[in-house]
C-alpha cells in the first residue's frame, strides 16, 4: 500500500516538550504520529518500525540532529526515509551541512504552520514517487533475472540435447559426459590457483568450461555408422575417418553460431574443446597438429579428463581398468601427450577424480542398455550394407 493510500506515519524528534506538543497539535489531525525526546530514542523508534517522514530538531543534548541523520543514512532500513530538519540554526553553512548528511529539506524555527504542512506534503509525495520507482525497478530486476535464468536454462538444455544426440550414436554412456565435465571442473579450479592460469580461469570461465565439456565428441554424429559402431580396433583408413570428428563438431558449432548471427560465450569454449581435445602437447595430435600453448587450455584439460575416463571405465567392448593404471598413463604422457601443468594438477587431485568416478559410475543396467542400443544400430548397419 502506497503512502497516498493510507495515513502517513511521521516521527517528530525534539528535546523540548513544548515543541513536541505544538507539533503534535498541528500534525496529528492529518497523520499518524510518533514522538521522541532524544536522538537515541528516535533511532530506536525508526529502526524498529520505520516511519514515512522524520521531522528532526538539530540542537539536542547527547546526540544532536546531525548525528541522528548520519546514523539513519547509514542503516539500510532507514536510509530512504526523508528527513526534514527543524531548527533555529538557519545559517547557510548549517543548512549545507544538514543537506550533505542526507536531509531532504530544512525549515527554520519559528515556522509558519501552513508552510510546515506544505513541506511535509511535498516530501511525502516525493517519497511516494521514489517508493513506486524502487518497486518498479525491483520488479524489472526480477524480470531480468528470470529471463536470464530462462536463457541459461536454454543454453544448458541445448548443450545436453546436443551431447545426448552424440551419445546415442557412440559407445560412451551419459555418465561419461557427467564424469568428464566434473573432472574438467576440478582441474580448472586447481589450475586457477596458479598466477599463470588465474586470468583464464575465473569463476565464470570455469562454469562455461564445465557446461561445454559434454560437447567434446559432438562431431561423432558425422562419422559413418560402420566405422563409429565397429566393436574392434579400427583399420588405418577407418581411423583416418574417425579423426575427422573434431573438425566436424567444430564446424557444426560454428554453423550454429553463424545462424544465430552473434557470438555465444558458451559456444566459444565448446568449439575449442570439440576441435582440439585430441591435440597433444608435443604436436603429434590431430586435427591440426598444434603443440604447447597453441592448444586452448580448455582442450588440454579435456584431454586428461577424456583419457582418464576411457581407461577406468567399463565399455561394452572392454573391462574397466584400475585408477592406478590411468594415473600411470597420464604421468607417462606428461610433456608428450599432456600439458605438464595440467598433469601436475591431476596428480594432486587423484582422490577427487576417484570420488567423481564413483559418484557417476556406470551401472550394469546402463551398460546393458547401451549394449542393446549398439546391437540394434549394428544390425541396421549390416542391413544397409547388404
Amino acid at each position: 500500500m502506497s503512502i497516498s493510500e493510507r495515513k502517513a506515519t511521521l516521527l517528530v524528534v525534539d528535546d523540548v516538550p513544548a515543541n513536541l506538543h505544538l507539533m503534535s497539535e498541528l500534525l496529528r489531525p492529518h497523520y499518524q504520529l510518533r514522538v521522541a525526546a532524544s536522538g537515541d530514542k528516535a533511532l530506536q523508534i525508526a529502526w524498529r518500525n520505520p516511519p514515512d517522514l522524520i521531522l528532526l530538531d538539530v540542537m539536542m543534548p547527547d546526540m544532536d540532529g546531525y548525528e541522528v541523520c548520519r546514523q539513519l543514512q547509514a542503516n539500510p532500513l532507514t536510509q530512504d526515509i526523508p528527513v526534514l530538519f527543524l531548527t533555529a540554526k538557519d545559517q547557510a553553512e548549517d543548512q549545507r551541512h544538514g543537506l550533505e548528511l542526507g536531509a531532504t529539506d530544512y525549515l527554520s524555527k519559528p515556522f509558519e504552520p501552513t508552510v510546515l504542512l506544505a513541506r511535509v506534503r511535498s516530501q511525502l509525495r516525493l517519497k511516494a514517487a521514489a517508493d513506486q520507482l524502487r518497486l518498479r525497478n525491483a520488479h524489472l530486476d526480477e524480470e531480468v533475472a528470470q529471463r536470464t535464468r530462462e536463457l541459461q536454462a536454454v543454453h544448458d538444455v541445448t548443450i545436453l540435447a546436443l551431447a545426448s544426440l552424440a551419445e546415442t550414436r557412440d559407445n560412451e554412456t551419459g555418465n561419461h559426459l557427467r564424469r568428464t565435465q566434473n573432472y574438467v571442473r576440478v582441474l580448472a579450479q586447481r589450475l586457477s590457483e596458479q598466477p599463470r592460469f588465474a586470468a583464464q580461469l575465473d569463476a565464470q570461465s570455469i562454469e562455461l568450461l564445465y557446461k561445454s565439456a559434454p560437447l567434446h565428441d559432438i562431431g561423432k554424429v558425422g562419422i559413418p555408422d560402420h566405422i563409429l559402431l565397429k566393436p574392434g580396433r579400427f583399420e588405418p583408413h577407418e581411423f583416418e575417418v574417425m579423426k575427422h570428428h573434431p573438425r566436424l563438431g567444430y564446424q557444426a558449432l560454428v554453423h550454429a553460431e553463424e545462424m544465430l548471427g552473434m557470438p555465444v560465450p558458451f559456444l566459444r569454449i565448446a568449439k575449442e574443446i570439440a576441435l582440439c581435445h585430441h591435440e597433444k602437447w608435443d604436436g603429434s595430435g590431430y586435427p591440426q597438429g598444434l603443440s604447447g600453448d597453441e592448444i586452448p587450455l580448455s582442450a588440454r584439460l579435456m584431454a586428461i579428463a577424456d583419457v582418464y575416463d576411457a581407461v577406468i571405465s567399463r565399455r561394452v567392448y572392454k573391462p574397466e581398468m584400475p585408477h592406478e593404471k590411468a594415473v600411470a598413463i597420464i604421468r607417462e604422457g606428461r610433456g608428450g601427450h599432456f600439458d605438464p601443468a595440467a598433469v601436475d594438477a591431476f596428480l594432486s587431485l587423484e582422490l577427487e577424480f576417484q570420488d567423481i568416478a564413483r559418484r557417476y559410475a556406470d551401472t550394469d543396467e546402463t551398460l546393458h542398455a547401451k549394449a542393446e542400443q549398439l546391437s540394434v544400430s549394428q544390425l541396421h548397419v549390416v542391413a544397409d550394407c547388404a
